[in-house]
C-alpha cells in the first residue's frame, strides 16, 4: 500500500480526504474520473511539486472520504470541489479534470473562476453517442454489480484491473485495489455512472458557462476494444468544445487514462498554464 500523508475534512455534510505536495502561489487540484480517486493522479503530481501546490483528493464514497447520506450527483461533486477549494483559499487556482472529472470542474468553475483548466479526455455531453446513452449506462451498471461480487475474491480482481497494474506503481495499484476495487468503491462506481447519466441531459439543458481562463483540452487518440466504436465521435467533440471556448486542443498518444499512460503531458499541459499566469503577471 502507497504511504502518503493526508487530512480530512468536513465539506457539505461529507468527510473529504485529501493529499497536498509541491510548492508555489499556484494551487493544482485534481478531480479524478468515475471510479477513480486521489490515487489515479500518482504518476502526475510528483512532476508538478517545483512549480505548483497540488491537491489529489477523494469524493465523497470513494477511498478514504466518508459515505454521502445519500448518491451523489455530479452538481454535489462540483459543490464539494467549490468548499475544499474555498476551504484551502489558494491564491491562483488550476482545475485538472479526467473524464467525468471534465463535468465536475466545467461547473465547479462557474463559482471559482480558476485561473486555469486541463481537460484530460473530458466527457463530451453534446456528442451524438450520449443522445440515447441510457442504455449504455444499464449495461455498464450490471458489468460493475458483477464485478462488485467478485470484488469480495481478490485474485479475480487483480485479473479484471491487471491493466491497471500495468499502468500505475505497484504500491498505487495495491491501493486502487483495496479501494476503488473494492465493494464500497465499486458500488461509488455505479452511482457516479448513474449521476453522468442524469448529468447528460442537464448540461444540454444548462451547459457550464464558459471558462473565463486559459483551457487544454487532451484527447486520447487510441481507445480500449468496449471504447473503440464511439472514439471518433468523441475526439471530434472535444475538439468542437475547445474550439467553442478558444481552447487549445492536442492528442494523447494514449487511451483514455492519459494520467497514467502519459503524465509528462498532462503536467506539461499543467505547467503551460502555470507560466502564462505568471508571465501575465510580471
Amino acid at each position: 500500500m502507497r504511504d502518503v500523508p493526508g487530512r480530512r475534512m468536513m465539506l457539505n455534510g461529507n468527510e473529504i480526504y485529501f493529499e497536498e505536495s509541491g510548492t508555489g502561489d499556484t494551487w493544482v487540484v485534481f478531480e479524478s474520473g468515475t471510479g477513480a480517486g486521489r490515487t489515479h493522479w500518482d504518476r502526475v503530481v510528483p512532476l508538478l511539486g517545483d512549480i505548483a501546490h497540488t491537491v489529489a483528493y477523494d469524493r465523497a464514497g470513494r477511498g478514504r472520504s466518508g459515505s454521502p447520506a445519500e448518491p451523489q450527483t455530479i452538481d454535489d461533486m462540483a459543490a464539494t470541489l467549490v468548499a475544499l477549494v474555498q476551504a484551502l483559499a489558494p491564491e491562483r487556482l488550476i482545475l485538472v479534470g479526467h473524464s467525468m472529472g471534465g463535468l465536475i470542474v466545467r461547473r465547479a468553475a462557474e463559482t471559482l473562476s480558476p485561473v486555469g483548466l486541463v481537460l484530460v479526455d473530458p466527457t463530451a455531453e453534446s456528442a451524438p453517442n450520449y443522445d440515447n446513452w441510457a442504455p449504455t449506462a444499464k449495461m455498464t451498471d450490471r458489468i460493475l454489480a458483477v464485478q462488485q461480487v467478485l470484488s469480495h475474491v481478490p485474485p479475480l480482481m487483480r485479473i479484471l484491473t491487471a491493466s491497471y497494474g500495468r499502468k500505475f506503481p505497484a504500491d498505487t495499484y495495491t491501493t486502487m485495489l483495496a479501494e476503488d476495487f473494492a465493494p464500497a468503491g465499486l458500488a461509488t462506481s455505479r452511482h457516479e455512472i448513474a449521476a453522468v447519466a442524469a448529468a447528460i441531459d442537464e448540461f444540454r439543458r444548462r451547459p457550464p458557462e464558459p471558462p473565463k481562463s486559459g483551457v487544454i483540452v487532451i484527447s486520447a487518440i487510441h481507445a480500449a476494444r468496449y471504447q473503440a466504436r464511439n472514439l471518433d465521435l468523441m475526439r471530434e467533440y472535444q475538439r468542437r468544445y475547445a474550439d467553442q471556448i478558444g481552447a487549445h486542443y492536442e492528442d494523447a498518444d494514449s487511451e483514455h487514462i492519459i494520467p497514467a499512460e502519459q503524465p509528462e503531458q498532462v503536467a506539461a499541459a499543467v505547467r503551460r498554464l502555470v507560466n502564462a499566469r505568471t508571465s501575465q503577471e510580471q
